[in-house]
């Protein structure tokens, strides 16, 4: 049996075709309610759309990276490292993505492309330095999973519209607030109270649906690295060793990479378990948990 399919998830993809089936349809009554309401052109709209639609799909890899402050680093600067990564792309039957470094106390990695051609994995040097080569490597396939999965595509596409629809709800509201767009439609209330609540309602329903995918997409790629690696307790403990350390990292160090814990391997946050249900990852304890399963299944130690 090929190890490509050790590093993919079924149940992953048909939650992402679910979940992109509903967002584009609350999208496109998002859009429909602009074009009535706020008397926005179609075909303004849809060329703008379209446009960065394009622009973000082909160039998500760079502006990740660029987000993130990391660089591309060749097999001279960084060999160890890119050893690893050719041999788990071997093991799982993928093309080797670019390597990049991300110059941080905060240990983490991510990863990000459109596809498994044009793909590319981070560590931070906080992550290089602290957790041991065989914890190194079970967090490059579980970010190589994300790649083999194409959920790092979904999740970049699916936060597009929402990030709009945030925009726009904060700018309708300041509008309120200053009391513009007071014109109305059919002595209706104000389109910018209309606008206001559409845009609200589109983010709030996106907010949840890519959370939900979001945890999901997590438990597959740690399931993906297990599986990849065949040991599925240096994944554990490199969640343990990046959680417990996290608290050590000055906070704002931790401010400055809060953008990409969305993409991060562990949040660069702490969260409260009251915030669960918004949370961009499972809780730790419920990763090691599934993680311990599959090592028994396995015939594995687990610690």
């Amino acid at each position: 049996m090929k190890r490509r399919s050790y590093g993919r998830d079924f149940g992953l993809t048909i939650r992402m075709l679910a979940t992109t089936g509903l967002l584009g349809l609350l999208y496109v009554g998002f859009a429909l309610a602009l074009l009535q309401f706020a008397g926005v052109g179609i075909a303004p709209m849809f060329v703008i759309i379209v446009a960065i639609a394009f622009f973000q799909y082909f160039t998500s890899d760079k502006l990740a990276l660029r987000a993130a402050g990391a660089r591309i680093v060749s097999r001279e600067e960084a060999p160890a490292l890119h050893d690893m990564i050719e041999r788990l792309c071997a093991m799982a039957d993928l093309p080797k993505p670019k390597v990049a470094f991300m110059d941080t106390p905060v240990p983490n990695a991510f990863a990000t492309g459109r596809s498994p051609k044009h793909a590319a994995v981070c560590v931070t040097t906080g992550l290089w330095d602290r957790l041991e080569p065989k914890e190194v490597e079970a967090v490059l396939a579980h970010e190589l999973s994300h790649i083999a999965n194409r959920d790092v595509l979904i999740m970049t596409v699916a936060s597009f519209f929402a990030m709009l629809a945030a925009m726009l709800t904060r700018f309708m509201l300041y509008a309120g607030m200053w009391g513009g767009g007071d014109r109305r439609d059919n002595n209706g209330p104000p389109i910018w109270l209309i606008v206001f609540a559409v845009s609200a309602v589109t983010y709030a329903v996106s907010y949840v649906l890519i959370r939900t995918i979001s945890r999901y997409r997590e438990y597959a790629a740690d399931r993906g690295s297990a599986l990849i690696t065949g040991a599925p307790e240096y994944l554990m403990s490199a969640l343990q060793k990046i959680s417990s350390q996290m608290t050590l990292i000055p906070n704002q160090d931790l401010r400055k990479v809060e953008g990409m814990n969305a993409f991060f391997i562990v949040p660069a946050k702490v969260k409260s378990a009251a915030a669960e249900l918004f949370a961009d990852h499972p809780p730790l304890e419920k990763r090691i948990a599934a993680l311990a399963e599959i090592a028994r299944d396995m015939g594995r130690p687990v610690a």
